[in-house]
């Protein structure tokens, strides 16, 4: 049995206390406290360990392949309360940052997730968007030119889905009509101080946990009536403490000839509430794993961020409407021109509040970077600080002076006039832990048993902090995987094989190369 047994760096089980999500504050009704049966069932053929955007996303293509399996999602706590409950709000592939098939693969993954919503009408606020990277250091801004510079050579296609904006106002795509090249200016892009900007037209702000509410709840409706081959079965407040794996019969065969072994169970999944026997586990888990296989401590590392919901400036009327940013935005490096000085990222709500959704500071302020945290009940206070003050900072606030306004028409005082320092007001304030892989890369796939697998284990997770332009479509490679697909949809840095294990541990652990700005230059370098 693998029991889980707190390692140095060892991940625990979520606490029962986490800090208020925005995302949270309208839970669905028909989620919340949910337990499709009164007790666990004793036998079913998928067990999935954690609801979020994985876990969901599996289960939805385990039903949608007409498996005709019984399937149940075991949740430590309420649905969706993991990371995709707690991130910053965004869908971005990332396009120039990545080796250009694994960019090409975030950009399906967004498609999916873009077709998904428009054509089931999900109400979950997508609203497709420009994303715009903001680099407050010239080295790593020269470098990222250069990059896409290579992608117009090598990769046209990938090269058209951005554009790189310096301040002598010219771009790097030829694509642009006319008032659009009058748009790409820092000024309009309210980064007036950034040494330059990528931005990329595909990117989205959305509500996540109410996607990942609309795909459980549906499975459930469907579940109920009847029309699932199968059927579906979500128990919240029910931790695993721990994985049994049990070795199948010998020498027994069923009437049609096959092995009887593959339809008998071969885990045994602990809980508070008794266990469950099922010929597959999948543990949708992320920053969590290590805690049910120990094996995987220095491979997928909890990494707790912070993020606040902060109210916008608005004009001197207060009748005024308030500051509309249009983007989302990354702030990247900082005045001193460390590669990494600054991590923030930026969505912002809908009217009438509008909020902007802020997460940073994690890499200048938190404890130990957040490197190996996975209590998301506490809060830093010196995260809160630099995030509800330093948004003034990197971008132009004034609520009067949309990005859309030709700056042509203000005066010359207005233009030297320097934004207020202001601390804004935040309505919420939260942590959320993330599952940082120390080669980058998510782990998909059958967990071999050195890592404490076998026949059975599967594994989706280790997103490093990009799991909503990569989730669905890995958890739907790795359902397909679990019901014996051959060729799935999925970069071959993805899948979990014992050489890249071994290849992973020739590289620097997560907290050395997070220091280092590793996690997220790999490919610039």
């Amino acid at each position: 049995m693998t029991r889980p047994r707190l390692l140095a760096g060892q991940s625990g089980l979520p606490v029962a206390n986490p800090t208020n999500s925005y995302w949270l504050k309208e839970p669905s009704e028909k989620l919340l406290g949910h337990r499709t049966t009164t007790e666990l069932p004793h036998k079913v053929d998928v067990v999935i360990v954690g609801s979020g955007i994985t876990g969901a996303f599996a289960a939805h293509s385990l039903m949608e392949q007409k498996s005709g399996w019984d399937v149940v999602i075991l949740e430590a706590r309420e649905a969706c309360s993991g990371a995709s409950g707690r991130n910053g709000g965004h869908c971005q592939p990332l396009m120039y940052t990545s080796t250009p098939h694994i960019a090409s693969f975030e950009m399906r993954t967004y498609s999916y997730l873009k077709s998904l919503v428009e054509n089931c009408n999900i109400p979950c606020d997508w609203h497709s968007t420009r994303g715009v990277h903001a680099y407050f250091s010239k080295s790593l801004f020269n470098l990222t030119q250069d990059v896409v510079h290579r992608l117009c050579d090598k990769y046209p296609d990938l090269a058209a889905s951005m554009a790189v904006v310096t301040k002598a106002k010219d771009h790097s795509s030829d694509r642009l009509l006319e008032t659009e090249q009058e748009e790409l200016t820092l000024e309009k892009l309210r980064i007036p101080n950034a040494e330059g900007a990528i931005v990329q037209w595909n990117a989205a702000r959305l509500w996540p946990y109410k996607l990942v509410a609309f795909i459980l709840e549906r499975l459930l409706s469907l579940s109920v009536k009847g029309s699932l081959q199968g059927t579906f079965n979500l128990q919240t407040k029910t931790p695993i403490t721990g994985l049994h794996r049990v070795d199948p019969p010998t020498n027994m065969s069923s009437s049609n000839g096959s092995p009887a072994a593959a339809a008998h169970p071969t885990w045994i999944v602990h809980t508070p509430r008794g266990q469950i026997a099922t010929r597959s586990v999948l543990l949708a888990t992320n920053g969590y794993t290590s805690h049910l296989l120990p094996q995987f401590t220095d491979l997928i590392v909890p990494t707790r961020g912070q993020v606040v919901a902060l109210k916008p400036p608005r004009g001197p009327k207060h009748s005024e409407a308030p500051l509309d940013i249009r983007h989302t935005y990354f702030f990247v490096g900082d005045d001193s021109d460390k590669a990494m000085g600054r991590d923030e990222y930026l969505v912002q709500r809908p009217p009438p509040a509008a909020e902007l959704i802020l997460g940073g500071g994690r890499e200048r302020l938190a404890r130990d970077g957040g490197i190996g945290l996975w209590d998301d009940s506490e809060l830093e206070e010196s995260v809160s600080r630099w995030l509800r003050g330093e948004l003034p900072e990197v971008m132009d606030l004034n609520a009067r002076r949309p990005s859309h306004t030709c700056t042509d028409k203000m005066t010359t005082s207005d233009k030297e006039k320097p934004a207020e320092k202001q601390d804004l007001e935040s309505t919420h304030e939260w942590t959320g832990i993330m599952g940082y892989s120390r080669d980058t890369h998510p782990w998909v796939g059958s967990v071999p048993a050195s890592l404490g697998g076998g026949e059975g284990l599967w594994i989706c997770a280790g997103y490093t902090g990009n799991g909503m332009p990569n989730a669905a479509l890995c958890a739907k490679a790795v359902a397909e995987l679990m019901t014996g697909a051959d060729m799935v949809d999925l970069p071959p840095e993805y899948k979990v094989t014992e050489d890249r294990v071994k290849n992973a541990r020739t590289k620097d652990p997560v907290a050395v190369a997070d220091q280092k700005g590793v996690l997220a230059l790999e490919y610039l370098a």
